[in-house]
């Protein structure tokens, strides 16, 4: 039965334990609040790997899917937002596993130089062109220098620096140990570059969004997918 919420219930200010299992018993409105929750970061995380915005997003709605028709599999040993991470990655390897096999060289070489640069929404508005000029042109390199990372390395750099993941949190998504995280963190810095680190400051937490519509368009779907409808 599905649980019955106060009037005034926000579903937003639940933990993900409580909204996972109100999602066990069906109910629509916790299924919409996890993924508002982590939509973002699972987008990130997938696109790190595959380097497409689009496949990405196709991924992320595929590991919900996974992940919402199997709860019971939640045991809460990590975090809910670890586990559908983990979920997330495992299907972003598989395509990636997929394409390489099935794709020969020079294909797969076209297919990366058609891959979209995310057009990042600016931190703040500014009334100086120059200024909003310099601030885009610094999230352009950002993702241009995350997508020519080592896959080794850009995954780390992805889950610690652009999402702000802990040392912790990284090691148990990726299966490594926290002193491999560290190193590998700290080469992909080296081929980020020292300078570029240093200018991208605050703005880094724009990078590789996923709100507004794009967000909506993913939770809608994946409720269709699952059985609801409206």
């Amino acid at each position: 039965m599905k649980p019955k919420l106060a009037p005034d219930t926000d579903l937003a200010t639940l933990d993900d334990a409580e909204l996972a299992r109100r999602a066990r018993v069906r109910d629509d409105g916790a299924f919409r609040a996890i993924m508002q929750r982590h939509n973002r970061r699972l987008y990130r995380i997938v696109r790190g790997i595959l380097r497409n915005d689009h496949e990405a997003e196709d991924i992320v709605q595929e590991a919900y899917v996974r992940a919402f028709t199997h709860l019971d599999g939640f045991r809460g040993d990590s975090s809910l937002g670890t586990w559908l991470a983990r979920i997330a990655m495992n299907e972003a390897l598989g395509r990636l596993r997929h394409d390489r096999s099935t794709v020969d060289v020079a294909t797969a070489e076209a297919r990366q130089s058609q891959a979209q640069i995310i057009q990042f929404p600016l931190a703040t508005t500014s009334d100086n062109p120059e200024q909003t000029m310099a601030q885009r042109q610094i999230l352009q390199l950002v993702e241009r220098a995350t997508d020519n990372l080592p896959e080794i390395y850009r995954i780390v750099f992805i889950t610690r620096v652009i999402e702000g993941m802990d040392v912790e949190e990284t090691a148990d998504l990726l299966g490594l140990k926290p002193q491999t995280v560290k190193t590998r963190l700290h080469r992909a810095r080296l081929l980020v570059r020292e300078q570029l680190d240093k200018q991208i400051g605050p703005v880094l937490m724009d990078a590789f969004p996923f709100a507004g519509r794009r967000c909506a368009r993913m939770t809608d779907a994946v409720m269709k997918r699952i059985g609801f409808s409206g």
